[in-house]
């Protein structure tokens, strides 16, 4: 027969305090883990608004990146639409360049698909495209990745081939303009938002001196594989009050895409909707046709023209870059039609 084993009040009493502060404990630790989680979920989060938010990820051979793509509501089978490739500014991601820009409330009105590659922060610390690495080839690489997840979102979404464009915030403007000088076929028209332009800078010390106005910009070159394509008309924009990236480079962005295809300026306008910014617009053609334009807002610092006021390298008093990024992209798919 077995003997009972008597408990002590000093056993009971201690056991009851153990399962107390492991309750305690474990309370005070699902505090802590959705405090430390939060910013994550919220960084992950869809931007506001009807539609797809999709993710992706592009592989090749100098890595991985990942991607998002914004996919309007009541795309019908057999549809065919648009594809705008935006490319975020250093200290942003494919979400917050999306909630800053607010492009996909425009892709939801007209109907386009927007696709965000985003850079890998192991690549870059600061998730800066490295644009101007093009000695040790890394920039060509990271083209290489986003034409891939180009080509992906093509394949497996209802994209219209022939109606493709790109855009780009700071480092990302600049790596938009490398990528179109890398595929010039391949995009109908380029915009650069207070970017520097391909040839300025080959190292990172050199892109310093670039984003002061201290670098020359090198004549833009085709590779071998692209001698036959003409360059796709170009968007400057660009503030004035920029004291990152000098509102120098900006002029000589469209000065490299004019002299490229030949083109002259006009006039330059003065243009002011409302309270926002003034801007000036000048405007490349050769032969009637558009080559570039630049435009250069008022009192706009280095930051997304018109963007979402609370979000970081945004100003909502500025035009609406978006808009305007847009309607130019619009206007090249409407003229090759």
């Amino acid at each position: 027969m077995k003997k009972r084993i008597r408990t002590s009040g000093w056993a009971k009493s201690f056991a009851r305090s153990f399962v107390a502060m492991t309750r305690m404990a474990t309370a005070s630790g699902s505090r802590v883990l959705v405090k430390t989680l939060a910013p994550v979920a919220a960084k992950r989060a869809p931007p506001p608004g009807a539609g797809a938010w999709i993710p992706g990820l592009a592989m090749g051979a100098t890595g991985t990146r990942r991607f998002r793509l914004y996919r309007p509501p009541g795309v019908e089978f057999g549809e065919r639409l648009p594809l705008m490739v935006m490319l975020h500014g250093c200290g942003q991601d494919a979400n917050s360049f999306a909630a800053s820009t607010r492009m996909n409330r425009i892709a939801m009105r007209e109907r386009f698909l927007v696709l965000y590659p985003e850079q890998d922060r192991l690549a870059n610390g600061q998730g800066c495209w490295n644009w101007f690495d093009t000695r040790t080839g890394r920039a060509y690489g990271e083209t290489a990745l986003i034409m891939t997840a180009v080509d992906q979102v093509c394949l497996l979404h209802p994209v219209d081939r022939a109606r493709v464009a790109v855009a780009g915030l700071s480092a990302g403007a600049s790596m938009a303009a490398l990528l179109v000088t890398r595929h010039p076929g391949r995009f109908k028209a380029v915009v650069m938002h207070s970017g520097i332009a391909p040839g300025a800078a080959h190292s990172t010390l050199s892109a310093l001196g670039a984003m002061h106005g201290h670098r020359a910009t090198m004549p833009l070159a085709a590779t071998p594989s692209t001698m036959e394509a003409r360059w796709p008309p170009l968007l400057v924009i660009h503030g004035d009050a920029d004291a990152v990236v000098s509102p120098h480079n900006g002029q000589a962005a469209v000065q490299a895409w004019a002299r490229a295809a030949g083109a002259r300026a006009g006039p330059a306008r003065s243009v002011q909707r409302g309270r926002r910014y003034p801007m000036s617009i000048t405007e490349f053609k050769r032969k009637g046709s558009m080559v570039a334009t630049l435009v250069t807002v008022d009192r706009l610092s280095h930051a997304w023209s018109g963007g979402a006021a609370s979000k970081p390298f945004s100003d909502g008093q500025g035009p609406d870059a978006s808009r305007m990024a847009w309607a130019f992209a619009a206007k090249q798919f409407r003229s090759e039609a």
